[in-house]
């Protein structure tokens, strides 16, 4: 697979950027001098997971569990080498591990660290609301609509919460950075922070996308279903969990597939809505941290490439 048919993807991290390729993922971070550290981490190869990558809904629920592990370790760095002073009194230390733990909050907004556990809450929580709501709308249609509109309520007002504190808009304005790294890159031009600030900060296949459409197809699904009594539902939701994220994985390739197609690419449109909350517009140098993780990590896939191919690996 060739860098121009090879799909990218990343997530915002502390003060920085994760990008993933073919063989290898690079997270870039901005440093208090303003210098920019790296991490890479080589992806380790597995042939059951790439076989069960090949085979439609399974491959969904395998991207979401490799993308998890391996985002948590980007994280981890990022968040270990979030800057401290040592020279700070002890108050703003205190208030300094305050603030990285709400970015560590924040960022699981904007991508699947620890999408499962997320998932499991605002699969539940809903289902027990809509339960209050039966006496007015006792209907098994009518229960699956509230159910899903509490959903969505809940997400986006996670998501808006967490937008509120201004540590975590930098997260998002990185999230940003990332999105138009990416769209720069699909487009052909030459990866400089005037090209890449040009660019959209939003794109189709954006977790953040994928979290909304798994509201709207879980909706569909839960349909096939009976809601009561109340223990039944709770099963049926936890069973049908992985068919509503396998599913909603393929409806993500699907509206980034036809993005070009007049009258299509307007299904994806509701995924690029929800992306106006979890991304901001970057700053040049937010920009700038993007480009070095994304240039890094085309760089460390090319020289993994080359010696597998001299090792006749692949």
């Amino acid at each position: 697979m060739s860098e121009k048919t090879q799909a990218y993807g990343g997530q915002a991290v502390i003060e920085g950027v994760m990008f993933a390729g073919k063989h290898t993922s690079v997270t870039a971070i901005r440093r208090n001098d303003h210098s920019i550290e790296y991490f890479q981490v080589e992806k380790e190869t597995r042939p059951i997971l790439a076989k069960l990558k090949k085979i439609p809904f399974l491959r969904g629920i395998v991207a979401i569990i490799e993308a998890s592990a391996n985002g948590s370790k980007h994280l981890n760095f990022s968040s270990e080498r979030y800057d401290i002073d040592p020279k700070d009194d002890l108050a703003i230390q205190e208030n300094k591990k305050e603030s990285k733990l709400t970015l560590i909050f924040g960022v699981a907004a904007i991508g699947i660290i620890s999408f499962l556990f997320g998932k499991f809450i605002f699969t539940l929580t809903p289902a027990f609301l809509a339960e209050l709501f039966r006496p007015i709308f006792p209907g098994h249609v009518a229960q699956n609509l509230i159910e899903g509109f509490i959903k969505f309520l809940l997400l986006l007002s996670y998501i808006y919460f967490v937008s509120l504190t201004p540590l975590i808009k930098r997260v998002f304005q990185y999230h940003g950075a990332e999105h138009k790294v990416i769209n720069t890159f699909e487009s052909g031009k030459p990866l400089t922070v005037e090209n890449v600030q040009a660019h959209s900060r939003l794109h189709y296949r954006c977790g953040s996308s994928f979290m909304l459409f798994t509201v709207i197809v879980g909706v569909f699904v839960y349909m096939l279903v009976p809601t009561e009594p109340l223990w039944v539902r709770v099963v049926n939701r936890l069973a049908l969990l992985p068919i509503v994220l396998g599913v909603s994985f393929e409806v993500l390739q699907v509206t980034n597939k036809v993005r070009e197609i007049p009258g299509l690419r307007y299904l994806g449109y509701p995924g690029l809505w929800l992306q106006l909350l979890t991304t901001k517009e970057p700053t040049d140098d937010q920009v700038e941290v993007s480009i070095a993780s994304f240039t890094r990590m085309l760089e460390y896939d090319k020289e993994i490439a080359e010696t597998k191919i001299a090792e006749n690996i692949v």
